[in-house]
């Protein structure tokens, strides 16, 4: 493996120890604690405002924060400039020369650190192999497409051997078809290097695409840190659970257990008292929670089924968007609609329940899942 490629570069350990960060009065970041494992591409996801741009500047070095430290590979460089870090930077508009070549660009890190002629050659060449643009040097960024021009910045950052990459909404700019071909570029380019980085995003599904850990932050706070699986299944609260896709929200009680590791959940639907079935940790207490259901657990059918959390509703509104049907089911009792997702199964052979149809709803218990935070 060639020097660019692995052998020299070491996976380091990044960390936020307390930090914080205030303009004026607003808060930006509140004591935020982070570790980035060696080799792992995290991702900072929230709304526009969320304080996650902010962290990724103050772990570049173009904020300084109030409070905490940034540590890196055990080091506190807090204090150092942008320069010193020994950081590799990716923007949304790419920053590239537009009066270079693609391999001027490329070597332009290369040349400000006075590397030899031939250095910069081989590197170059490593770096245009890794992109998958190999005889593209002599071409200026107006030739190039976009998803090219984001593949020339990326190079660029990282022919300089950097120990952490940070990439600021990478692929903010692109169109919807090219921005998913290059997740899986970017993703692989992170992978063969084995570098650690950070990608902020305000995209779920990039996030959740990418990312080995998300992070999910609000109004400078984090919410959850975990696994893309773990923090899309188990959400902890109504702000996580909402914000990484659409979620149906019960209102209800948790109630005694019921065997099996399982909870009663008590909603109150017009009239009823309907009890489902939940698990639960043992530590969430019994009283007033709220249960969240993905619209893809959910299965609607004409008829009751034996098995399962059922609930009995008639459909608002049908749309089909490729692979699965979306629908509306109002439930008696209930103001908002539920949301269901049935995949699209065959091209002829899919039930499809029209606007006033009964339909029945039924998920397993486990795909119910209680928040456990406000």
């Amino acid at each position: 493996m060639n020097s660019t490629t692995g052998a020299s570069r070491r996976s380091l350990e990044l960390r936020l120890e307390g930090v914080s960060k205030r303009f004026g009065t607003v808060t930006a970041l509140e004591r935020a604690d982070l570790t980035v494992e060696p080799g792992l591409l995290l991702s900072l996801l929230g709304p526009s405002g969320c304080g996650k741009t902010t962290t990724l500047r103050i772990i570049a070095g173009f904020e300084a924060p109030d409070t905490g430290q940034v540590v890196i590979d055990g080091h506190d460089v807090s204090l150092l400039p942008p320069n010193k870090r020994g950081l590799g930077m990716v923007f949304q508009n790419y920053s590239l020369f537009p009066h270079m070549t693609v391999g001027q660009n490329i070597a332009f890190g290369l040349k400000m650190a006075r590397t030899g002629a031939d250095e910069i050659r081989r590197r170059v060449g490593e770096m245009l192999d890794l992109v998958h643009l190999p005889g593209h040097e002599e071409r200026f960024p107006h030739q190039l497409s976009g998803g090219q021009q984001q593949r020339v910045a990326l190079a660029r950052s990282l022919v300089t051997n950097p120990s952490v990459l940070l990439l600021d909404e990478p692929l903010g700019a692109l169109d919807k078809n090219l921005r998913e071909n290059m997740q899986f570029e970017l993703r692989r380019i992170q992978q063969t290097l084995g570098i650690t980085t950070i990608l902020v995003t305000h995209d779920q599904e990039e996030a959740l695409t990418l990312s080995d850990r998300v992070v999910v932050m609000n109004e400078g706070r984090i919410l959850q840190v975990g696994a893309p699986n773990d923090v899309y299944e188990y959400p902890r609260t109504r702000f996580v659970s909402e914000f990484l896709g659409t979620s149906n929200l019960f209102e209800g009680r948790i109630e005694a257990r019921n065997g099996g590791g399982a909870r009663n959940f008590a909603v109150q639907l017009a009239d009823r008292t309907m009890v489902l079935r939940v698990t639960a940790e043992d530590d969430v207490a019994e009283g007033p929670a709220t249960m969240a259901v993905r619209p893809e657990k959910m299965t609607p059918s004409e008829h009751r089924p034996e098995n399962g959390n059922v609930l009995e509703g008639q459909v608002l509104g049908h749309v089909f968007r490729g692979s699965y049907h979306a629908y509306e089911v109002t439930l008696a009792g209930r103001e908002d609609p539920v949301f269901v997702y049935s995949q699209a199964r065959s091209r002829s052979g899919d039930q499809v329940f029209k606007p006033g149809q009964r339909v029945h709803l039924s998920w397993s218990e486990e795909d119910s899942v209680i928040l456990t935070q406000d």
